[in-house]
């Protein structure tokens, strides 16, 4: 997911105690959670390279142990579940009221018309195919090589591994006619270039905003 909510009381409130280097190192923690919405590895060494803080395992180590929770999965964050949880509720709520729209939608127009004993027989008269408004991307999309060296030219703030993932969530969460494209390569292009002017977020809203996060 590419948003949380963040309550900067709540988090000040907890957190007054870290020094600079600890509390960047939370940051960064609780903003890798949520990117891939699983635990973060169990090694100490693979989190603080994932986060690029390799020469601060120390510190890493100290946030990880305070505010996680070692499992046979890796470090969970509790708090984050619950967030990633609800986030993943809403989408689907979100596809099930598309879907149940379109089937009211499709029941409506069957029954627009009804003949009586006194009409003249319906002529049935061929239609013509509507044209295609898009596909879905698919949930396994992966980024071509020519996409991905698009990405190399045009960004240099993120990889194109999480410019990609955060661009197969995104287009993957948005219900009904919202997340239907016609020309998917047209797409992450526009979304690479926008995302290089404004890596933190789109002031119009036609994205969620990165900015307000929640632990």
């Amino acid at each position: 997911m590419h948003y949380y909510q963040f309550n900067i009381g709540d988090y000040a409130s907890h957190t007054r105690h870290l020094n600079p280097i600890e509390d960047i190192a939370y940051r960064r923690l609780l903003d890798a959670y949520y990117l891939q919405e699983r635990p973060l590895n169990a090694g100490i060494a693979a989190v603080a390279r994932q986060i690029n803080m390799r020469e601060h395992e120390a510190e890493v180590k100290l946030v990880l142990e305070e505010f996680f929770l070692l499992t046979e999965e890796g470090w969970v964050n509790q708090r984050a579940d619950k967030e990633i949880n609800h986030y993943k509720a809403k989408v689907e709520q979100a596809s099930r009221a598309g879907k149940a729209s379109a089937e009211r939608r499709s029941n409506a127009r069957s029954t627009d018309v009804q003949p009586t004993n006194n009409q003249e027989p319906i002529t049935i008269v061929e239609a013509k195919p509507k044209q295609s408004r898009g596909t879905r991307l698919p949930a396994d999309w992966l980024p071509s090589e020519d996409q991905i060296q698009f990405c190399k030219t045009n960004r240099t703030d993120l990889s194109p591994q999480t410019t990609a993932d955060r661009f197969r969530d995104y287009w993957s969460a948005q219900p009904g006619a919202k997340g239907l494209k016609l020309d998917w390569d047209a797409t992450w292009r526009n979304w690479v270039r926008a995302e290089r002017v404004q890596p933190a977020d789109k002031a119009s809203g036609s994205r969620p905003s990165w900015d307000r996060r929640q632990r």
